[in-house]
C-alpha cells in the first residue's frame, strides 16, 4: 500500500521509509516485500538509492495476489478438500469440508474483486469501495 501510495515519487523506496510510514519492524517488513518479490509483485533496486517498487500498475494487482503472495493459498483453515465421492471416515465430515472449502472460495473471489488502485483511491478520500457481499437467497 505504502508503495502504491507513493509511485509518483522518483526512484525506489527503503525499506527504512516504508517502515516509518506504516509503523512495521523493519525486520517483518522485509519479510513481506522478499514474499512480494518472489511472487513478481514488486522489484527491488541494490545501493545507494536503492530499495523497492511496484512491478506492475496498481489497477493490475488485485488484494487476493498481495495476500496470497504473502500468506499462501487462500484458504478457510487447513482440512483438505472433501471427498468426491461422499464417502467420509467420520460423521458430518464431507458436509463440513465442502462447507469451509466454500468459505475458502468466497474469500479468495472476494479479495480478486479489489485492486490495489482501490484501496490507494480510498486512502485518498475517494469513494469507498464497494462490498461485494451478494445475497444468494433464492
Amino acid at each position: 500500500m505504502s508503495l502504491a501510495l507513493h509511485e509518483d515519487e522518483a526512484g525506489p523506496t527503503s525499506v527504512r521509509d516504508i517502515a516509518e510510514r506504516t509503523g512495521l519492524p523493519q525486520p517483518y517488513l522485509e519479510q513481506i516485500l522478499l514474499a512480494l518479490k518472489g511472487a513478481g509483485l514488486v522489484r527491488s533496486k541494490r545501493g545507494v538509492g536503492g530499495g523497492y517498487v511496484l512491478n506492475r500498475l496498481p489497477v493490475d494487482m488485485t488484494l487476493a495476489e498481495i495476500v496470497a503472495a504473502v500468506d499462501g493459498p487462500i484458504v478457510a483453515g487447513d482440512f483438505g478438500l472433501p471427498h468426491q465421492d461422499g464417502a467420509c471416515d467420520h460423521e458430518g465430515q464431507c458436509v463440513l469440508l465442502a462447507v469451509w472449502a466454500d468459505v475458502g472460495d468466497h474469500m479468495r473471489s472476494h479479495l480478486s474483486s479489489f485492486t490495489l488502485a482501490d484501496m490507494v483511491s480510498q486512502s485518498r478520500g475517494g469513494p469507498k469501495v464497494a462490498i461485494t457481499h451478494a445475497d444468494e437467497t433464492d
